[in-house]
């Protein structure tokens, strides 16, 4: 299959190589996450988690204040703040200066100089619906804001997002985390997270995002049963005509517990096939918990598929 998404161009008009594929690691500072909450609750321990993740092989470190599990208590935006922006500035310290070129200091819609090659190192990224974070984080060094929202939960964000120019994540979601598991009803799950992304893709670049700054993400588990999960998993094709790379956030969710009864911990042989079977050249991008196992995952999928293509 021919590839037809490469990079994906983030804040500053830098870019980070996607293809063959790009594994986003999980970095939870918070203490209620269903997987991890609490490990990594400090600074000290965040930063250190990140590292590990970047030296297993992550391309960019997702780091997350508020966890948005089902039915998860909303955190204020001073305390996400808190517990935000002192791991974005302690892992961009600990990375080195070859971030400053692409992240901190860069102007709001500085696209010329920056756009060369794409990076070789982890770039950063917050997980945030709140547009003060958002807009704090770019600042401190981050240059990728993945959003549950789409930016409804807090419509500043997407003026954030138009000024700032940073990579991000739109992702689908059913209403807010602490209703979106509620009775989840679609008329056509996989038609019905089109349409969305179809119009909220629009207005986004309508507003004056840049549309290579964006990847579409169907947002498992976030408002859906398990047939809802696994028929979009399984019709990720439909969204090509989009002209986006797609993310696929499948790490550990209930999802595995729904299909095979198994808890929090236990869901790593089914993250990993469902990783390495979800990948394309279409849907590239992983956000997972486990890099080192993804990364060999999306290694195997990948040589199989180049296998099959020559054959």
């Amino acid at each position: 299959m021919t590839v037809p998404y490469t990079t994906w161009t983030i804040y500053g008009g830098g870019s980070i190589a996607i293809a063959p594929f790009c594994v986003m690691g999980i970095v939870n500072v918070t203490p209620d996450s269903f997987y991890d909450g609490g490990r990594h609750a400090s600074t000290e321990t965040a930063v250190a988690h990140g590292l590990s993740l970047a030296a297993s092989g992550a391309h960019i470190l997702d780091v997350g204040g508020e966890s948005t599990r089902p039915y998860a208590d909303e955190v204020s935006e001073a305390e996400e703040l808190e517990r935000v922006i002192p791991v974005v500035r302690g892992l961009i310290d600990a990375l080195g200066s070859q971030h400053a070129g692409t992240a901190a200091g860069q102007g709001a819609a500085s696209d010329s100089s920056a756009a060369s090659s794409p990076t070789d190192f982890s770039v950063i990224s917050v997980d945030t619906y709140k547009a003060e974070v958002a807009a704090q984080a770019l600042d401190a060094g981050a240059v990728i804001i993945n959003d549950v929202s789409a930016c409804r939960f807090d419509p500043a964000l997407r003026d954030v997002l138009v000024q700032k120019r940073p990579g991000y994540v739109l992702m689908h979601s059913l209403g807010k985390p602490g209703t979106m598991q509620n009775a989840p009803q679609y008329d056509d799950v996989v038609e019905d997270v089109f349409r969305f992304f179809e119009q909220e893709l629009g207005a986004l670049v309508r507003a004056g995002l840049p549309e290579d700054r964006v990847v579409l993400d169907p947002g498992i588990g976030f408002g859906k049963t398990l047939e809802h999960n696994l028929a979009l998993i399984a019709n990720v094709e439909r969204f090509a005509v989009l002209g986006r790379p797609l993310l696929m956030a499948l790490s550990n969710k209930s999802v595995w517990e729904k299909l095979l009864g198994l808890g929090p911990q236990d869901r790593e042989n089914a993250t990993q096939a469902a990783t390495a079977l979800s990948w394309s050249p279409l849907c590239p991008i992983h956000r997972v918990h486990d890099v080192e196992r993804t990364v060999q995952s999306l290694r195997v999928a990948h040589a199989l598929d180049h296998a099959r293509t020559r054959g």
